[in-house]
């Protein structure tokens, strides 16, 4: 029986987690654990989540707050040590629904990243403004254009990796800290040759605490777009 590792990275999701987690565990995947990352909450989160006894659910423990990246970082680190088969990447503000994992689960055959992808038929984005659609449109048609890959959603975090693809990549490598961190990870498995898969999902906009998207975030991922596809082109002339 294969393993996954759903990684969640947090900070102040107490309103949230456990809503998320208990749906996860109501799909009653085989083979499936969950690792809450915590980045320090103030809210408690991570005590909250320790609090619920599951046996299939962990906590990490982070010091402090350093951004998107560096959580998952540490996330895939821990999931790889302990011998995980795949790696899926889901938010803790419940916009990714956990009723869809068997969607990435079953695209997860002979692929090395699956993509959970909002822009492609059959996908939905719900009870976002016009300003939140055209950053992630945007943002996804830049990097496609800037690194010539073929994806509709290079933004999203709802996604699957091997641990083959995610042994193959150096990890201590990876530069973005924010939403860029994505784009920069489909970016690698496409350059190791990677087999990527898209499915559509459903999102749904947050209706408890705060978002952490900010300026700094969308600027680090446009600003590192452009030095990788200047890197892309420079190697291939």
């Amino acid at each position: 029986m294969s393993t996954y590792l759903l990684c969640i990275p947090t900070y102040n999701e107490s309103e949230m987690i456990v809503e998320v987690i208990s749906r996860t565990l109501a799909m009653a995947i085989p083979g499936l654990h969950i690792l809450v990352i915590d980045d320090n909450s103030p809210d408690g989160t991570a005590q909250i989540v320790e609090n619920l006894g599951q046996p299939q659910v962990k906590v990490l423990r982070r010091e402090k707050k350093e951004g998107l990246g560096p959580a998952y970082m540490a996330g895939f680190s821990w999931g790889l040590a302990q011998g995980f088969d795949f790696i899926i990447e889901m938010d803790a503000d419940g916009s990714h629904q956990p009723e869809e994992l068997h969607r990435l689960i079953a695209a997860a055959l002979g692929a090395d990243l699956v993509l959970g992808t909002r822009w492609i038929p059959g996908g939905e984005v719900h009870n976002w403004p016009i300003h939140r659609r055209a950053i992630s449109r945007a943002g996804t048609w830049y990097a496609e254009l800037a690194l010539k890959l073929p994806y509709k959603d290079l933004t999203g975090g709802f996604r699957l990796y091997t641990a083959q693809i995610l042994r193959s990549i150096d990890l201590n490598s990876i530069s973005a800290i924010g939403y860029g961190f994505q784009i920069e990870m489909a970016l690698r498995v496409s350059e190791l040759g990677g087999i990527v898969r898209e499915v559509p999902i459903t999102f749904i906009e947050r209706t408890k605490g705060r978002s952490k998207m900010s300026k700094a975030i969308v600027w680090e991922a446009f600003a590192k777009t452009t030095q990788w596809g200047f890197q892309r082109w420079f190697n291939r002339r």
